[in-house]
């Protein structure tokens, strides 16, 4: 395997050289245009490096899903990642500093793919014959739900010995990933009854009002000690001064650590009642994404990549993350699951999303060594 991370050190520069092609294809989640010009160009990548070419599944609103499959055998192991990105066509350019390269969606999480069409590359150059298939599941619609791409991801873990995620890991510590919390979202409609502020207030019922009393009933909900939290993070009504608001609206997030706070919290929000008489709430929404449940066999699959990691003079670490990602609907069906394995940067949704190009090839080779260990050493995950 030693051949293997001087093979991916000596490319270092073709592999930077992948990332910036990547990234210069802008492919923003609600863009199909240019995000399946995005997916055009990893599929020439992945022809080029691995000889393969993808399945498709269509998508009408948002990029088409991509399947590509490198070996044979009747158990497969998923490499889960998103091409898609947060940031709109224009809003941030490539660039190269001080060995930091920066760019829209570089971090989150192209250069996770990257590394891992690299890391079966160099196996594949080194003779390696993989016992089981390798799946690259490339969905284009995480950044927004991933609600067209659920069902495939679910399908595609059902049927898999464990799934590898490429999304980055915890900045400046290089953490992996064996928990996320769930996501769920809400939305909260208020109506009440419009009337003049000056001449007929009493005959008003406020939607303000009332949204301001839900805001501090649902912040109540946090709990930190439960890794709880509530957060409305966008609050509007009213439209005048001097008019009684007859509407108002809230946008609300909630994040949990387990399954059962997640319906706990779900029944809290669904089952609000008003303050002021008259008024009228309707809740819309619910969990997005499932929690990451920290389990055993998560565990057993992070001490096999830390393992791997000592091998390469890395110290890896384990932790949990609040925000969630794909690998929240594969942990969620009992199926081995190991996040954060993508590139080494800072700031994911942030303008200064960057990656740490001299750590690309290094955590190339660890996704490499963990795939040979997943197949060859006969370890149950």
């Amino acid at each position: 395997m030693e051949r293997i991370y001087e093979y991916l050190i000596a490319r270092q520069g073709e592999i930077a050289e992948d990332l910036e092609r990547l990234v210069k294809a802008e492919s923003p989640s609600l863009d199909k245009t240019l995000t399946d010009r995005c997916g055009e160009q990893l599929r020439t990548m992945f022809v080029h490096h691995l000889g393969i070419d993808a399945e498709l599944y269509p998508q009408t609103a948002v990029g088409d899903h991509m399947r590509f499959t490198y070996g044979e055998g009747e158990s497969q192991i998923l490499i889960l990642l998103h091409f898609d990105t947060v940031w709109e066509a224009g809003r941030l350019s490539y660039r190269v500093e001080g060995g930091k390269a920066y760019g829209p969606g570089i971090l989150d999480m192209k250069g996770g793919i990257v590394q891992s069409l690299w890391a079966v590359k160099a196996l594949k150059e080194s003779g390696w014959k993989s016992r089981h298939k390798i799946v690259f599941l490339c969905t284009s619609d995480e950044e927004i739900g991933s609600g067209t791409s659920r069902a495939l991801i679910e399908e595609e873990a059902g049927k898999s010995k464990a799934v590898l995620v490429l999304e980055p890991p915890i900045a400046r510590t290089g953490a992996l990933k064996t928990s996320r919390k769930s996501v769920g979202k809400y939305r909260i409609q208020i109506r009440g009854k419009a009337a003049h502020a000056g001449n007929h207030h009493e005959d008003g019922i406020s939607a303000v009002e009332e949204m301001a009393r839900q805001i501090i009933e649902l912040h109540a909900l946090t709990d930190y000690a439960k890794g709880t939290t509530v957060n409305v993070g966008a609050a509007g009504g009213g439209n005048r001064a001097n008019v009684v608001a007859e509407y108002a609206e809230l946008q609300v997030d909630v994040r949990t650590v387990n399954l059962e706070e997640s319906e706990r919290i779900h029944q809290r929000i669904t089952g609000l009642q008003p303050f002021l008489p008259g008024i009228t709430l309707t809740v819309e929404g619910g969990v997005s994404r499932p929690p990451m449940v920290r389990s055993d066999q998560t565990q057993r699959l992070f001490r096999l990549a830390s393992e791997c990691g000592a091998e390469l003079g890395l110290a890896l670490q384990e932790s949990a993350a609040g925000g969630g990602s794909d690998g929240n609907f594969a942990a969620a069906l009992g199926i081995p699951t190991l996040d954060g394995l993508g590139a080494v940067g800072e700031g994911p949704h942030a303008e200064y999303e960057h990656v740490e190009l001299a750590h690309l090839p290094v955590r190339a080779a660890l996704l490499a060594k963990l795939l040979v260990r997943l197949q060859t050493s006969g370890e149950q995950v």
